[in-house]
């Protein structure tokens, strides 16, 4: 019983932001609950490696390209994967950015793309398979949080707007559509080692100050969101809606 809640088998997942870090260790903990895998990244054969681990391992895999800083790319993004795979299960939203700079001197593109990647793609994404959960009378679509969906941090106002927003349309896209037995959820993963944070693990006083402050006393590695994600994909959560799941080693509780 335990063991059918969390099989995927049969069920079809887009997964963006696939070709590395998180989005490739949650595509690959999806797959191997049985769950078909469609890819997709920024570039042309970006998810090559994550297609070519999932498929050694005997799962199914696919991959395609988007810029997610365009409407037009996700629209047709997301014609080609319903004609090719008619709809599509489970979403899961890892494809973000992020662009450091103090709020004083920010510019206005970088906020402008750091927006429509993170918060504008989610929304667009979710908008276009909707239909097709509705139809079918169930669907999964997790977004990507942060630690900084509830905070401030420092140097990131357009990373920190963007992941405020994002928290607030996983519940509201949770509200209208969980008579469709659709459930939005979200992750906010905590300190994590991936290429957004090399910065912060490249300053030696901040990888420290950040490290003494989570209770597990360790930053998180990509493979520690693979349980949530096939959490939030599955049955087992067939009665959790918009809800932000934070993975954090204990950060927010400290």
């Amino acid at each position: 019983m335990t063991s059918q809640l969390f099989d995927l088998s049969g069920k079809k997942a887009l997964v963006t932001g696939a070709s590395r870090g998180l989005g490739a260790k949650i595509a690959q903990g999806l797959a191997a609950a049985g769950a078909e895998i469609i890819c997709s990244s920024s570039q042309s054969g970006g998810c090559k490696k994550t297609v070519e681990s999932i498929v050694n391992a005997g799962g199914t895999a696919s991959e395609y390209s988007v810029d997610l800083s365009s409407e037009t790319a996700i629209n047709g993004l997301t014609k080609q994967v319903l004609a090719d795979h008619n709809s599509i299960d489970i979403l899961v939203n890892v494809g973000g950015t992020i662009f450091r700079k103090p709020a004083i001197d920010f510019p206005y593109n970088e906020w402008q793309k750091v927006m429509k990647v993170n918060l504008d793609a989610s929304f667009l994404l979710a908008q276009a398979v909707a239909p097709g959960m509705m139809a079918k009378g169930a669907g999964k679509i997790i977004n990507i949080a942060s630690m900084l969906s509830y905070s401030g941090g420092k140097t990131v106002p357009a990373y920190t707007a963007s992941k405020h927003a994002v928290a607030g349309l996983t519940k509201a896209l949770a509200n209208e559509w969980a008579a469709s037995n659709i459930q939005v959820n979200a992750i906010a993963p905590g300190y994590f080692r991936t290429d957004n944070t090399q910065a912060l693990q490249d300053d030696e006083t901040r990888h420290t100050e950040i490290q003494n402050r989570i209770p597990a006393g360790r930053w998180g590695e990509p493979d520690d969101l693979q349980g949530s994600a096939i959490f939030l994909a599955s049955r087992a959560s067939d009665y959790v809606n918009g809800h932000i799941l934070a993975v954090d080693g204990g950060w927010l509780a400290s």
